[in-house]
């Protein structure tokens, strides 16, 4: 791994972005969406997690996220060994319509792999920024909060339920544990 996609100082402020394998779009229900943001709220609760920020997209995750404690570099591991297993089982017991193609697509992927497990559910590695400036910290919160409006989900970033930025733009309280960036 390049030194340019590592955890620096946990406690700071990362940008980290993870991804469905094959960007497969699942975060298309809500029940989806909420296994995403309550282990985000476990880990922020019960692993020293800090969330700055973050938006579910439909195929992938962005958060802007340090730790006070456990190194985060493990509390994303876990975060995405529990939501992968969670996703799986809902996908099972829910009337997904695409139930079928999505285990089939996980269950393919991690046949690739040697590592015994039935289902790979998001790529390797989850592409940590540090944010060591105040105009990085903008840009990537920018970024994170109107990527729904430059694809076209929704016409404000604040319409969008699994993400920040109504937290920022209209003060409004917030589904996830948030802290404040300083």
């Amino acid at each position: 791994m390049s030194e340019k996609y590592k955890i620096g100082e946990s406690e700071r402020p990362h940008f980290i972005t993870t991804t469905v394998i094959d960007w497969v779009d699942l975060f298309t229900r809500p029940v989806y969406k909420e296994i995403i943001i309550d282990s985000l709220n476990f880990c922020i609760e019960n692993k020293s997690l800090v969330v700055y920020a973050y938006c579910v997209m439909p195929s992938h995750i962005h958060l802007i996220a340090g730790s006070t404690g456990e190194p985060l570099n493990d509390i994303i591991r876990d975060f995405k060994k529990f939501t992968s297993k969670a996703l799986v089982k809902m996908i099972k017991e829910t009337g997904e319509s695409r139930r079928e193609w999505l285990l089939n697509k996980f269950s393919f992927a991690a046949k690739r792999l040697k590592r015994g497990v039935n289902y790979k559910l998001w790529q390797d590695g989850f592409h940590p920024v540090e944010l060591t400036s105040n105009k990085m910290m903008d840009q990537r919160l920018d970024y994170l909060h109107n990527n729904l409006v430059v694809e076209e989900y929704v016409y404000l970033a604040e319409q969008w339920v699994y993400s920040s930025a109504a937290f920022y733009i209209l003060n409004e309280e917030n589904r996830v544990a948030l802290q404040m960036l300083e």
